[in-house]
């Protein structure tokens, strides 16, 4: 604890630049608040051709755009884009257009997630909804774009999906799960600990999903980052007694929302060598992957996941998944 606690402190640097934002369309979901906001602020500042703030509430996200310029002094790079991560329809509806309406896309960097362990959607509890199938379903979507956009500009596009340390703080909880865990997630009152298990189904997928589809044949990079203990708005959906546990380690060792956004760029523009990695605090950080992950055992239960969740996403957009197999 006290390691992370002085991580939490570090004052992280911001590797993206005028020079690398140049010319370049990004992508942030969820950019009306908190890291998404920053980011979203951070890639417009830095004169990106195009940033897409996509919001699942219109309103909220034309007002955070007004801060935007506000801050930054520029209008004319930035625009609001409805998407929620709740709907499948609606994450259907935003990758139709990102692919129709935008020439390239440089980095899709996948912030929008949700903390509550009530409510459903798509059938699904809403936490596994959107920060699972929503998620994934977006990326897979648009990865023909990013790999068109590789081929095309001759660049390295970035598939960003954040995740949380929390994920590795559950062994005990997966291991009740593990041989079949998106049917027992579903089925049993797991509480609180839906919010870590779906941040571990997102890293066994993208670990897989790297692993079969290599930047040498797609020309994508996809990875992982987890920005940290930020004072955002996540938990705005939890119960009050888990608020208020929260706000006290905000007060202790939280980051600022600014700060924590900085990891999501570089996940951006992490490069080939950060491709199917855990990212935190700038910084590749495979060494704090536990070996439950990583070993044998891990590995099987990956690519059980893995298959659990992309034939889910085959149903629900037919053909989704065929970049995987394609040269």
């Amino acid at each position: 604890m006290t390691d992370a606690v002085a991580t939490q402190l570090q004052d992280l640097p911001l590797l993206v630049t005028a020079e690398s934002c140049i010319g370049r369309t990004y992508i942030v979901t969820g950019a009306n608040t908190g890291l998404g906001y920053e980011a979203a602020k951070h890639l417009v500042a830095l004169g990106a051709a195009r940033v897409i703030l996509a919001v699942r509430n219109l309103t909220a996200g034309k007002t955070a755009l007004a801060n935007i310029v506000k801050e930054t002094g520029k209008e004319e790079n930035a625009e609001v884009w409805a998407l929620d991560l709740s709907s499948y329809d609606s994450v259907k509806a935003f990758a139709s257009k990102a692919i129709a309406k935008l020439d390239r896309i440089d980095a899709v960097i996948e912030n929008a997630a949700v903390a509550t362990d009530h409510d459903k959607a798509e059938g699904r509890s809403l936490c596994l909804t959107v920060n699972v199938f929503g998620t994934f379903l977006l990326g897979v979507l648009l990865f023909s774009k990013l790999r068109e956009s590789a081929r095309a500009f001759g660049i390295t596009p970035h598939l960003t999906i954040v995740t949380s340390g929390t994920a590795f703080d559950i062994q005990a909880k997966w291991n009740e799960l593990r041989d079949d865990p998106l049917v027992k997630m579903d089925k049993e009152d797991i509480g609180r600990a839906i919010y870590p298990l779906s941040k571990l189904l997102e890293v066994l997928f993208v670990r897989q999903l790297a692993s079969l589809v290599p930047v040498s044949r797609s020309g994508v990079v996809i990875n992982l980052v987890n920005p940290g203990l930020c004072k955002t708005e996540l938990s705005r959906n939890a119960s009050p007694e888990f608020r208020q546990q929260l706000a006290k380690l905000h007060a202790s060792y939280g980051r600022t929302a600014e700060v924590g956004s900085r990891t999501l760029l570089h996940g951006a523009v992490g490069g080939k060598e950060s491709h199917g990695c855990y990212l935190s605090s700038c910084e590749i950080a495979e060494y704090k992957v536990p070996s439950w992950v990583t070993d044998e055992a891990g590995k099987k239960t990956q690519e059980l996941v893995w298959s659990a969740i992309a034939e889910e996403l085959e149903l629900i957009s037919p053909g989704c998944m065929e970049f995987v197999e394609e040269e």
